[in-house]
């Protein structure tokens, strides 16, 4: 992973005076952990929530209706899981992802593996969601790809 790329993104925050909150499920706390790699940091990251389970992001404020009607691997649940973290916690930009890797997962049953949803909302509400198919590689290769995947997206959000 590119450490250049948490570097100027961190950085570009840091000088815009933004700040940044994530809710990581698939991730596990990854991108703020790129983001804390970075001198600095603490001008910009308020939180990070690890929501690695239903309850866990339904607890922070996730509607469960979602889940229910979308599962927890959907665009529409990362949406909320950004638009949740931002508002709960007064960050200018809210980052949530959630995804199914290697495995099927017995409390929320789909079909397809090796797939995440991650969405960026930033300081004027304007909202990005991706899809990713992650490559069927060792579960770090995998985390490492999608925490790239959104750097990509923040320093191609602020060009």
């Amino acid at each position: 992973m590119s450490n250049n790329k948490w570097n100027t993104i961190v950085n570009n925050l840091i000088e815009q005076e933004l700040t940044i909150s994530t809710m990581e499920s698939c991730t596990g706390g990854g991108i703020a952990n790129e983001i804390t790699n970075i001198p600095g940091a603490s001008e910009i990251i308020k939180e990070s929530f690890i929501t690695y389970c239903n309850e866990a992001k339904i607890k922070q404020g996730v509607p469960s209706v979602l889940i229910e009607q979308y599962t927890v691997y959907s665009p529409e649940v990362a949406i909320a899981m950004a638009k949740t973290v931002k508002e709960q916690t007064g960050s200018d930009i809210g980052i949530g992802v959630t995804g199914l890797l290697g495995r099927k997962d017995p409390a929320n049953q789909v079909e397809k593996l090796n797939i995440a949803w991650y969405s960026i909302i930033d300081e004027n509400n304007d909202i990005i969601i991706n899809e990713i198919n992650v490559p069927d590689v060792e579960r770090k290769e995998q985390k490492d790809f999608i925490i790239d995947a959104i750097a990509t997206s923040l320093l191609e959000k602020e060009n």
